[in-house]
């Protein structure tokens, strides 16, 4: 699965339509639809789709038709993310209408085609890079740890010192991190 940690924006206009793609981490979901709404008065729609992983791991799917048509607008920007295999985004697309109906294929291929440049334009980041162990090891082995950090490609987060241990928090591939925890033993 793949994710992406800063906003990627594409513009497609269709017969005098214009569509405005905006793909986003879910954490600035809110924030990110408010200030669209707030910048664009005068668009017609607001569509939209998320993809989240829950605290089982399960992935739920969101979307939005925003006053289009039934199934023309969000399940299409749905499918973009799905397509992607892209987790913990949104896809909001701002419409602007031009004064031409495109009738439901119309407005299928619009959003999808909106979305899929926004996606194309994006910096996709691996989620299996974002995982994360925290380890526990005695002073004497700190310089050893750094080493195999460096070593293996991980990144540090943070790193605790108490009176006998030193406690890090270590991001990388799962694979890497299993290495390391090998290491450790």
């Amino acid at each position: 699965m793949m994710t992406i940690d800063k906003p990627s924006v594409a513009k497609v206009e269709i017969k005098k339509s214009q569509f405005i793609a905006h793909l986003i981490p879910i954490k600035i979901f809110d924030q990110y639809m408010q200030q669209l709404k707030e910048q664009n008065p005068k668009a017609r729609h607001f569509v939209w789709a998320t993809r989240t992983l829950n605290e089982h791991k399960q992935i739920e799917e969101y979307c939005s038709d925003d006053g289009e048509p039934k199934n023309t607008s969000g399940k299409p920007t749905l499918k973009v993310l799905q397509g992607g295999d892209l987790i913990e985004t949104a896809l909001i697309t701002v419409r602007y209408f031009g004064g031409v109906k495109l009738g439901t294929g119309g407005l299928v291929r619009a959003y999808n085609q909106a979305g899929q440049e926004a996606v194309s334009a994006a910096s996709l980041i691996d989620t299996d890079s974002l995982n994360t162990r925290t380890i526990n090891i005695p002073y004497n082995q700190t310089r050893q740890i750094d080493y195999h950090i460096e070593k293996l490609e991980l990144s540090v987060l943070s790193k605790d010192f108490d009176a006998e241990t030193v406690t890090i928090k270590i991001q990388g591939e799962s694979a890497r991190l299993e290495e390391l925890h090998e290491k450790l033993k």
